[in-house]
């Protein structure tokens, strides 16, 4: 997950819904089934989708009443929590 792409999708919520982030995630995820896609394209599909569902994290987090700021360093800790464990 990379915290600059969090945060301009983040934005991109803002502006516009976060049906728009769904609706991809979900047509990555069925791209995910084509049986000729590499490894390494497979890992990019992979790496945007965690990447939007971290900005949707992120969202309701800030809809809650967090800051922007500390909903973005609350939620990476918690990642980087997650995989040192």
């Amino acid at each position: 997950m990379k915290l600059p792409i969090i945060k301009h999708l983040t934005t991109f919520i803002e502006e516009n819904d976060e049906d728009f982030l769904v609706e991809t995630i979900e047509t990555l995820e069925g791209l995910t089934e084509v049986s000729s896609l590499k490894d390494e394209e497979l890992d990019v599909i992979g790496e945007l989708i965690s990447n939007m569902y971290g900005a949707i994290e992120v969202h309701k987090m800030v809809k809650d009443g967090a800051t922007k700021k500390d909903a973005l360093n609350g939620f990476m800790k918690r990642v980087m929590g997650s995989i040192d464990s």
